[in-house]
């Protein structure tokens, strides 16, 4: 295990030990606001704040947002959930990630408090303290699960709140257990006196948010403001003045297009001019989403005619996206899955009928969360896939490998990428 990535892990387990900090999901904003009023309110010197909402989408919106400000010679921090290697991907500060020296010193700022958080508000403010020393031209926030009682929800008024797509995920969190309290929770909070952006969304949901947001006075862009259009083999962004191609290598589904093309018409609304978006876009990459594994330790395990492919998609939504895009490839594809408990497995891996030829379930190292590979190994028998067990990725990765041509596809969790990126 490298240095950093032993930092990192120690750095989670001081918090997951720590009695003042809860590693349960609890939704109520009086703990985050009665320790940043005793901070002397750092959230209000955060300027140009960017909430970005939704259940999937999130990363690769504030990431398409971030390149576009960033090219544009403009200064932004960036708060993420989950990180994928290393705790500090997590605090971008505009011109790099926070050290593991400072976040050891804001953590003991924020015992000093002796007010009791849970780990995900204890992340929060370690960003907010922070980033409010600085002087960043914005500040994207990307939301945790819901929004109404999300510690991210701090901002009176924020710059933009943009809303990627809304599907059934983090039921487990709400008492009344239906996609319109998603919504609800989401798009019910947002605030009056900003700017809106409502990604595509199936037109049901579109609808419900339409109704929640009626009374909202912000001014709001609906998704019909733009399209995703493809032209022969290219895809463009396209609006009522402009057309943008997307010219990317590394961006490869219809969701995540769709995301890049929100990020375009929100960067255009920001005076970015149309010549550094589209000088921009070949260059962004999304880790994990779609992921080629081109170099690294891992791709020295594999023959030259394998691709090593990871996407940490985890909902039935993000899967069916994973298995739009596999459908249009014309080489066998192996699977590699692996899950955490608060998903859905079985509605999940229903998304990929038809499309890999095997799949091994594993477990995800180091992390207590995760489900049993012989659990997913059941669930994935019980929906007629060829399937098998191992018991690690290398395990897994060495069943697979042969010199026929094919793709190795790892999927089901950002935990799961997390760990194959740091082996890399």
């Amino acid at each position: 295990m490298s240095h950093l990535m032993s930092q990192s892990i120690n750095l989670y387990n001081q918090l997951a030990k720590n009695k003042l900090f809860s590693k349960s999901v609890n939704f109520d904003l009086k703990r985050i606001k009665l320790i940043l009023q005793k901070l002397n309110h750092p959230e209000k010197k955060l300027n140009n704040v960017i909430n970005i909402i939704g259940s999937d989408g999130k990363y690769s919106l504030l990431t398409s947002l971030k390149y576009f400000i960033e090219a544009n010679n403009q200064k932004t921090s960036a708060y993420i959930s989950p990180s994928l290697k290393d705790i500090r991907e997590r605090f971008w500060m505009g011109n790099d990630f926070l050290s593991y020296k400072e976040i050891k010193k804001t953590i003991k700022i924020i015992e000093k408090q002796k007010i009791n958080l849970t780990i995900f508000e204890v992340l929060t403010v370690i960003f907010i303290l922070n980033v409010a020393k600085g002087n960043n031209d914005y500040n994207l926030i990307e939301a945790g699960a819901l929004f109404a009682k999300d510690s991210t929800n701090l901002f009176d008024f924020p710059k933009i709140q943009a809303v990627v797509n809304i599907n059934k995920q983090h039921l487990n969190f709400l008492k009344n257990k239906t996609l319109n309290e998603v919504i609800y929770q989401k798009v019910g909070f947002l605030s009056n006196f900003t700017n809106i952006y409502i990604g595509k969304q199936k037109p049901m949901v579109l609808k419900k948010i339409k109704q929640v947001l009626k009374r909202n006075s912000s001014l709001i862009q609906y998704s019909n403001s733009w399209k995703l259009i493809k032209l022969n083999d290219s895809f463009f962004y396209k609006d009522k003045k402009i057309k943008i191609k997307l010219n990317t290598k590394y961006i490869h589904s219809k969701g995540l297009l769709e995301n890049l093309c929100l990020a375009i018409k929100i960067a255009l609304d920001l005076k970015i001019d149309k010549k550094i978006i589209t000088k921009t876009i070949p260059k962004i990459k999304f880790k994990a989403r779609i992921d080629y594994i081109m170099g690294g330790k891992l791709a020295k395990k594999i023959y030259k005619n394998e691709k090593l492919l990871i996407d940490g998609c985890h909902s039935e939504t993000s899967g069916r996206n994973l298995a739009n895009y596999l459908k249009t490839l014309k080489t066998p594809i192996y699977g590699i899955w692996a899950m955490t408990k608060n998903k859905d497995p079985d509605k999940f891996i229903k998304q990929f009928k038809g499309i890999f030829k095997t799949i091994i379930t594993i477990p995800i190292e180091n992390e207590p969360a995760a489900l049993s590979n012989q659990r997913l190994f059941k669930i994935a028998k019980k929906n007629n896939y060829n399937s098998e067990t191992s018991k690690s990725f290398e395990e897994a990765l060495k069943k697979i490998t042969s010199r026929k041509r094919k793709i190795i596809c790892v999927f089901g969790s950002l935990y799961l990428c997390g760990n194959i990126l740091n082996k890399n």
